[in-house]
């Protein structure tokens, strides 16, 4: 297994210094960024404080199966089991056994990407978009007039 970070930030120094054999890329973006998604064989987002899950949605959007955090955004993204697998926040002994489960599975990492892949294909901006603002008008259909 090799680890292959992609982006920047404050905590890349640490991670550096945690990860001495990983492979650092640095920022990358547009059709650089899609090619590197597409070339994984494993996507593990470990922070347990995402929202949207943009990346999630990028890596299950290029076939690839996820490893996330059963927490936050990647809740309503990532069904465990089918489009990847989720896993305890803050468990890097859970983490570690899901990629072994994963790099050691060729066919179950195929199954969980075309699954992935699928679940993402009609979430467009404007789909999403669309779906906020159902949400906003489900909560003004139920607000109450507060008198005065």
């Amino acid at each position: 297994v090799r680890v292959v970070v992609v982006g920047d930030g404050p905590s890349e120094p640490s991670l550096r210094a945690a990860l001495p054999g990983a492979l650092f890329l640095g920022r990358r973006t547009g059709d650089e960024l899609a090619r590197i998604f597409a070339s994984l064989d494993v996507f593990a987002h470990t922070g347990p404080y995402e929202t949207f899950c943009q990346t999630v949605q990028e890596a299950m959007a290029s076939g690839v199966p996820v490893i996330a955090p059963a927490a936050g955004g990647p809740l309503d993204l990532v069904r465990h089991g089918n489009t990847g697998l989720l896993v305890e926040p803050r468990d890097p002994a859970a983490v570690r056994a899901a990629v072994s489960a994963l790099a050691g599975d060729a066919g179950l990492r195929a199954a969980y990407g075309r699954a992935g892949r699928a679940a993402v294909e009609t979430r467009t901006w404007a789909a999403v978009g669309d779906q906020l603002l159902g949400h906003y008008a489900d909560v003004l259909r139920e607000r109450t007039a507060v008198a005065a």
